[in-house]
């Protein structure tokens, strides 16, 4: 008897070679099984390319064994015209007789059409297999669609003594403003290529100037938004720069200028709420929330945020500006040199 779980679960490890590269497509792997051995897979590797079931279906060998197989894949086989040929249909092409699923595709305008024309014609389905792992690993297209917004990651580093930034009087003094170690900063470069998007306010432009990219590490720029009420930001600074789109937040002026987007809010009404629309109206399907501490904690408040990543550096303030208060639940630690990494998921009640 074939092991479901196990082959599935190859399926998500195939998958996950996609992080970053396939969006907005959701990240999927596929495996063709014959008398319980592997004789294909594959996995969907940019987004306009082959789909993770025609990669693993033209692995195949020996084409003769598909009649007698099983393709298991993480998510839904599509039925429909895109970009590329709907799945199903290759499916019903090759012989295979029986799909095994791992959770069905969160978006309600396609979601079960998959299953039911490969049941319609004679395919055994089986769903559900690994559901949860399935649907976590596409955490970002999941929540786009069911909750139409951006999966929000938020991001900060804070001090031993619980601060993310010193103080005047310690700047002064010569006392660090670098949080983390260069190990560190590497990996949030590296989760910029994971992401759609990168959000900051105002004041942490003002302070560190900061590019927002990914020079550090290799792969898809990010785009870059910033929440500036009164336009107060000069025109030389780096995040203006024209590297990356860049969609400015404010409650003054709404047209383009150059790669730089403006958007007029309403400031009577729930700003975070308002910019989460407008990102899903723009199909941007994840958004890491870097900070200041006003925009953490709006976000925090509102309860627009799924998951919370902190570093705790090495270095102690005293004094300054304090961390982010919040409810979450400890998925992992780890050390990266003297920082130390926490991953948070956010409570069902927070």
């Amino acid at each position: 008897m074939e092991d479901h779980e196990k082959f599935m679960n190859r399926c998500l490890e195939l998958s996950g070679h996609g992080l970053g590269l396939v969006y907005p497509n959701p990240m999927v792997g596929a495996v063709v099984v014959c008398n319980n051995k592997i004789i294909g897979e594959g996995w969907h590797q940019k987004a306009g390319s082959p789909h993770a079931e025609v990669n693993a279906i033209h692995a195949v060998r020996d084409k003769g064994l598909l009649q007698r197989s099983t393709i298991y894949v993480n998510l839904e086989p599509c039925s429909h015209h895109g970009r590329t040929p709907p799945c199903a249909d290759l499916i019903l092409k090759s012989g295979i007789p029986r799909v095994v699923v791992g959770s069905l595709d969160p978006n309600p305008i396609v979601s079960g059409r998959g299953v039911k024309r490969l049941k319609d014609n004679g395919v055994e389905v089986i769903s559900g297999v690994l559901r949860q792992e399935c649907e976590e690993i596409n955490k970002r297209f999941y929540t786009f669609h069911k909750k139409k917004r951006p999966y929000v990651i938020l991001k900060w580093a804070q001090s031993k003594d619980g601060f993310i930034f010193p103080d005047a009087e310690n700047i002064k003094k010569g006392s660090p403003v670098w949080i983390t170690n260069e190990y560190s900063r590497q990996i949030v470069h590296q989760w910029r290529t994971e992401e759609a998007s990168i959000l900051v306010g105002r004041k942490t432009v003002e302070q560190d100037n900061p590019q927002l990219n990914s020079r550090d590490f290799k792969g898809s720029q990010i785009y870059r938004i910033i929440i500036d009420p009164e336009l107060r930001l000069k025109g030389d600074l780096n995040i203006f720069d024209s590297s990356c789109p860049t969609l400015v937040f404010n409650s003054r002026r709404d047209d383009l200028e150059n790669n730089i987007e403006f958007c007029k809010l309403d400031s009577e009404k729930d700003v975070t709420e308002q910019i989460l629309k407008v990102l899903y109206i723009k199909g941007i399907q994840s958004l890491i929330v870097e900070g200041g501490s006003v925009t953490l904690n709006s976000f925090i408040e509102s309860g627009f945020w799924d998951e919370a990543r902190v570093f705790v550096g090495n270095s102690v303030f005293l004094n300054g500006i304090k961390a982010p208060d919040f409810k979450g639940k400890l998925q992992a630690r780890s050390e990266i040199g003297k920082d130390i990494l926490y991953m948070y998921k956010k409570m069902i009640d927070g």
